[in-house]
C-alpha cells in the first residue's frame, strides 16, 4: 500500500484544512461537510488527515475499539475490565454510496437469534469507525435513510440495531467528514444542520498555484514514499501541534462576552434552533486551542461563524449558501465585550493551519469560508412589461413566488430509488407480505417464518420449548414505500407566453414543482421549446437548484414548436430508460397548447404526443391558457399524451379542486 499524500503538501484550500484540523482537535465540533467542484482535493485532504491523527489505545481483541481506560459497559464484546490495551493508528473508514443498511450499522444473525436465543452480531462500518474518521464521499447521493442513521449515530455517539425484538447497542464516536459536489444535488436543510462545519472549495485561478499543484502531484505519483519522506518533518510538527491543542482544549475559557457575540450572531442571521450556537462555541474554543491560547477572542468567534453558519442559513435548495461578512462584523462590533479585547500582538498566526508551502509560511488573511460569492442573477424586471407578437426574443422575467403544489404521482407500483413521490417496493415502509429471501436476509417477516417452520417441528425432533428453525424457513418481509421519479419539464418559452405576461406565473409554477421535486427526492430535467426548435436546457440531474437557475435566466420569444419539445423529451426519456431503467418518468408539459410554426403544427404536436401515450409515460399538462376565450388546446394535448391537464390555479395544493392529483395513464413498469 502506497504512502498517503501528505496533508502539509496540499496547496491552498486553507478553509478545508482548517475545518479538518479543528475537528481533529475537538471531535465535539461535529464533523465537516466539504462542498465544491470536482478535482479540488477534497478526498485527498480527508485521507491525508488520517496520518495526522494521534494513535488510540484499544482493548485487545475488541471489535468495537473500546478504550481500555474506560471501556463501554454495553459493548457487545464485553464486559471488559479496565487496564492496559494495545495502541494502533486511528482508522479512516469510507462509506460507499451504494452501501446497505446492514453494512453501515451491522447485522444480526436472525437464524441464531430465533433458534438459539443468542445475539450473534456482525459489526458494521459505524463500529469500525469508532474513535477514528468516517468519510462519506458524495454524501448528497447517499440514500436518505442511511444519512439519517449516520447522523443519528454521530449525534448520540452510539449505534442501535433493532430487529424483531432483538437489539444491540455499541459506542460509535467518530469524526464525520462528508464531501459533495453541489452540481449533483443538495442535502436537505435538516441534514445540513447536523454537520458541525461546512467549507466551500474551488480550484485556484492563479497560474503559479496551479503549477505547484501539478508539480507536487506528479512528484507524488512517481515516488509516493520518497515524496512523503520529504514532508515527514512538517507532518510530525503538525501532528505534535494537534496533540498539544487537544491537551490545551480543557483549559480554554469561553467568556461571557464571546458567548454573547455567538448568541447575537446566530440570532442576527436567523438560524433555526440552538445547534448553531453550540457548534460555534465549540469551534471558537477549538480555534483558541489551535492558536495556543486559553481565551477565546473575537477573531475566533468570527472565524467560527464563517465555518458554522453558511449552510444553516439555507431554507430551500434555491438559497445560495454564504454569509454577509459586513453584517457579521457589525454584529460582532455591537456585541463586543471587555473579555473579548484582542491581544495587541494578534493571535500569533495560530488561527490558520500551516500553508501548503511549508510550516514557516506567514498566515494568510482570514475570511475565506464566506468569500466565494454565490452566482447572482442580474436584474430582470425591465423585461416584464414588454409584449411581443411572437417574433423577437424577450428579456428574461422574474418568477412569481413559489407555492405548495398538489402531489403529482406515477400510477402503479415501481421499484426505483427511495424517495417520496410514487408507490414502490422498497426496503423501508409498511409491510405488505412475505417472500423467500434472495441473497442476505435483511427484513425478517416473523409470522411467515414461524408459519413456514411450524409443520416440520416433529420431523426435526423438537423436544424442548425452542422452535427448530432452518434457513429454508426464513421469510423476507416485502414492504411498500415511496420512490423518487424522473420529473422531466417541457416548458413553452414562445412569444405567445410572453405576450400575455404569463411567463412570470409560469416560471413560478415550474419553480414550485421543482421545489416539490426536491422535497420528494426526484431527478429533474428541463427542456424548452420556442422559435424553430427545442433545447435541453438541463439534462436529468439531482441538482434541483441548477434547474431553478436555468429557469430564472430563460428567455422567451418566437413561435411555438410543441412537436419539437415533445420529440426532444422522447429522446431524453429513451436514453434515461437505458441509464436507469428502475426510475420511472413523469413528464410535465407547461404550455397553452397553441402550436404554431411549420406545416400542420397542431397535427405534428398530436402525433408527437401519441408517441408518449403509446409508451405509457405518465404525463400531466399544466394549462397556461388565460382570458375570457379559451380554446382548450392543452386539454386535447393531454388526451393525446394519455395524461391529464391541470390549470395553474388547480396546481395549487389549497385549490378547491382537491388535495391530490394522480396523473392518469399507464406505465410499462406498473405492477
Amino acid at each position: 500500500m502506497s504512502a498517503p499524500y501528505p496533508f502539509t503538501a496540499l496547496v491552498g484550500q486553507d478553509d478545508l484544512r482548517l475545518g479538518l484540523l479543528l475537528n481533529a482537535v475537538s471531535p465535539a465540533v461535529g464533523g465537516v461537510l466539504v462542498r465544491g467542484e470536482k478535482g479540488t482535493a477534497k478526498s485527498t485532504a480527508v485521507r491525508a488527515l488520517a496520518a495526522l491523527m494521534p494513535e488510540v489505545s484499544v482493548v485487545s481483541g475488541c471489535r468495537f475499539s473500546c478504550d481500555p481506560a474506560s471501556p463501554d459497559p454495553a459493548c457487545p464484546d464485553g464486559p471488559h475490565e479496565p487496564g492496559t490495551g494495545v495502541s494502533r493508528n486511528a482508522r479512516t473508514v469510507e462509506l460507499p454510496v451504494g452501501a446497505s443498511e446492514d453494512r453501515l450499522v451491522g447485522a444480526l444473525d436472525i437464524e441464531r437469534a430465533l433458534a438459539e436465543g443468542v445475539k450473534a452480531f456482525e459489526p458494521g462500518l459505524l463500529a469500525d469507525a469508532h474513535r477514528g474518521i468516517l468519510y462519506v464521499d458524495e454524501v448528497n447521493l447517499l440514500h436518505d435513510h442511511l444519512v439519517d442513521l449516520l447522523l443519528d449515530a454521530a449525534a448520540m455517539g452510539a449505534s442501535y440495531v433493532e430487529r424483531e425484538g432483538v437489539s444491540v447497542r455499541h459506542a460509535a464516536r467518530f469524526l464525520l467528514v462528508g464531501t459533495m459536489n453541489p452540481e449533483e444535488g443538495e442535502l436537505r436543510p435538516q441534514l445540513l444542520d447536523r454537520f458541525g462545519l461546512t467549507v466551500e472549495v474551488a480550484a485556484s485561478r492563479e497560474t503559479d498555484q496551479r503549477v505547484e499543484v501539478v508539480r507536487r502531484r506528479l512528484a507524488y505519483d512517481d515516488d509516493p514514499a520518497g515524496f512523503a519522506a520529504l514532508w515527514a518533518d512538517e507532518e510530525g510538527a503538525l501532528r505534535a501541534r494537534i496533540v498539544a491543542a487537544r491537551a490545551l482544549l480543557p483549559e480554554v475559557r469561553l467568556g461571557d462576552g464571546a458567548l454573547r457575540q455567538i448568541a447575537a450572531t446566530c440570532a442576527a442571521f436567523e438560524v433555526d434552533g440552538m445547534r448553531a450556537d453550540i457548534v460555534m462555541a465549540r469551534t471558537a474554543t477549538a480555534l483558541a486551542a489551535w492558536a495556543g491560547r486559553t481565551d477565546v477572542l473575537a477573531e475566533d468567534v468570527r472565524q467560527a461563524a464563517l465555518l458554522a453558519l453558511p449552510h444553516r442559513r439555507r431554507r430551500n435548495p434555491f438559497d445560495a449558501p454564504g454569509l454577509d461578512e459586513d453584517k457579521l462584523d457589525d454584529t460582532l462590533e455591537q456585541n463586543s465585550g471587555e473579555d473579548d479585547d484582542p491581544d495587541p500582538d494578534g493571535p500569533g498566526g495560530g488561527g490558520r493551519p500551516p500553508r501548503g508551502d511549508g510550516p514557516d509560511t506567514p498566515p494568510q488573511p482570514e475570511g475565506e469560508a464566506g468569500d466565494t460569492p454565490a452566482q447572482s442573477v442580474p436584474e430582470q424586471g425591465q423585461g416584464q412589461g414588454q409584449q411581443s407578437s411572437g417574433g423577437g426574443e424577450q428579456q428574461p422575467v422574474r418568477a412569481a413566488e413559489p407555492f405548495r403544489t398538489k402531489m403529482l404521482s406515477v400510477p402503479g407500483l415501481g421499484e426505483g430509488a427511495a424517495g417520496r413521490r410514487s408507490r414502490a417496493r422498497t426496503e423501508h415502509g409498511r409491510t405488505t407480505g412475505a417472500r423467500r429471501p434472495q441473497g442476505t436476509l435483511t427484513k425478517l417477516h416473523l409470522a411467515a417464518t414461524v408459519q413456514a417452520a411450524a409443520p416440520h417441528q416433529r420431523a426435526r425432533g423438537r423436544s424442548g420449548r425452542g422452535l427448530v428453525v432452518r434457513r429454508d424457513d426464513l421469510r423476507q418481509a416485502t414492504r411498500e414505500g415511496r420512490e423518487g421519479n424522473l420529473v422531466l419539464f417541457v416548458v413553452d418559452a414562445s412569444g405567445s407566453m410572453a405576450a400575455r405576461q404569463r411567463m412570470s406565473a409560469v416560471k413560478g409554477a415550474v419553480l414550485s414543482l421543482l421545489l416539490d421535486a426536491y422535497q420528494r427526492r426526484d431527478k429533474v430535467g428541463l427542456i424548452t421549446f420556442r422559435g424553430k426548435g427545442a433545447e435541453v436546457v438541463l439534462p436529468p440531474t439531482s441538482s434541483v437548484d441548477a434547474a431553478a437557475a436555468r429557469l430564472e435566466m430563460l428567455p422567451t420569444g418566437g413561435r411555438t414548436p410543441v412537436a419539437a419539445g415533445l420529440l426532444k423529451a422522447h429522446d431524453v426519456l429513451r436514453v434515461e430508460r437505458l441509464r436507469d431503467p428502475s426510475r420511472r418518468p413523469l413528464l410535465v408539459v407547461v404550455t397553452d397548447g397553441r402550436a404554431t410554426g411549420g406545416p400542420e403544427p397542431v397535427a405534428l404536436a398530436s402525433r408527437a404526443a401519441r408517441l408518449h401515450g403509446a409508451e405509457g409515460t405518465a404525463c400531466v399538462v399544466v394549462d397556461c391558457e388565460s382570458g375570457p376565450v379559451r380554446l382548450g388546446l392543452a386539454g386535447s394535448l393531454a388526451r393525446d399524451l394519455g395524461g391529464t391537464a391541470v390549470t395553474l390555479d388547480e396546481l395549487r395544493a389549497d385549490s378547491i379542486a382537491g388535495l391530490v392529483k394522480d396523473v392518469q395513464g399507464t406505465s410499462r413498469r406498473a405492477a
